[in-house]
């Protein structure tokens, strides 16, 4: 199967006809075979009923339902694992991302070699109060992941079969895909300009609040890829650092009082900065401790991505 299309939905019923005749016709337009894997987020709108009865006039189309509204990411992960295709294509259900946008994605996975493309809305038909903070909020990811991407949140990306095999989304982490896929060993992550319809039906289910959360799971995704399997490199080293330097303080006030006895070290502020020091160093070493001993035990502590063998 050339291609898999998966799409989140969330009280979208209005938009949902227009959007698979749409896929539809590309699909057929360009030849592909296709499958379109419709993700019901817990759907209090009527969504449900559409995406049920779709398969019996058409095959290509799939329909899965939460029992709740879990969010973009359980769904999106829902969806990669089942998705059969080659490349696989995922689009947000209100008819802003376009779908003629597919066949140009499909061959920068087919043709030009990338393991993933992210869609760059350069013309954002949105609100001030989204493309200010959402431009602040690419920036910083930028700027720390080393990811040379204008848009990381755009729900219209591509991706190789293996990468979306290979990575796990979870909690609001459908924001981070290039960045777990980054971590995951895919580095040929490319962008595409592409076009940002207005909003036809509904209205956005994202608040400000997606800010907050996007910082602390970035935050979160940084801390394991790069210590996850190696956590005591991150809280020895910090403890042991902090620890030294209340060790220092402690033998620069029994030096000076030694020597001069001219004080009392409990007078100084200092010598309680030093008790603190040692007693955080201490218990941030026995926390990566702790950490080891749980990674160590872990059942994924040898699992590794391997994309080729020879011989064997």
């Amino acid at each position: 199967m050339d291609i898999s299309v998966i799409i989140p939905v969330y009280n979208e019923k209005d938009s949902l006809p227009e959007l698979c005749d749409w896929i539809k016709s590309v699909m057929l337009q360009h030849r592909f075979s296709y499958e379109v894997i419709l993700v019901d987020d817990g759907s209090t709108d009527g969504s449900w009923d559409f995406i049920a009865a779709k398969p019996a006039s058409d095959s290509a189309f799939k329909g899965i339902r939460f029992q709740r509204n879990y969010g973009k990411s359980a769904a999106l992960n829902e969806g990669f694992r089942v998705a059969n295709g080659n490349v696989i294509i995922t689009m947000d259900s209100d008819l802003q991302d376009s779908p003629d946008e597919i066949p140009a994605l499909y061959h920068m996975i087919t043709q030009e070699g990338y393991d993933m493309v992210s869609g760059w809305k350069k013309k954002r038909h949105d609100p001030i109060g989204k493309t200010i903070p959402s431009k602040f909020f690419n920036w910083v990811t930028k700027q720390v992941t080393g990811i040379k991407l204008h848009d990381f949140n755009c729900g219209l990306k591509a991706y190789r079969k293996n990468v979306i095999k290979s990575i796990e989304v979870y909690g609001e982490m459908h924001r981070y895909i290039p960045v777990i896929a980054k971590w995951s060993g895919f580095r040929k992550i490319g962008e595409k300009v592409v076009e940002h319809r207005p909003r036809k039906y509904g209205i956005s289910k994202f608040g400000l609040e997606r800010f907050i959360n996007g910082f602390l799971d970035l935050m979160s995704i940084m801390f394991v890829g790069r210590f996850g399997k190696k956590p005591m490199h991150f809280f020895g080293t910090l403890g042991t650092l902090v620890f030294f330097i209340g060790f220092c303080i402690w033998i620069y006030l029994g030096v000076a009082k030694f020597f001069f006895q001219v004080y009392n070290m409990t007078d100084r502020p200092i010598f309680y900065l030093a008790i603190v020091a040692i007693i955080v160093g201490s218990q941030l070493f026995l926390t990566g401790f702790v950490a080891e001993l749980i990674a160590r035990n872990a059942p994924e502590r040898n699992h590794y991505l391997i994309e080729k063998t020879a011989g064997l």
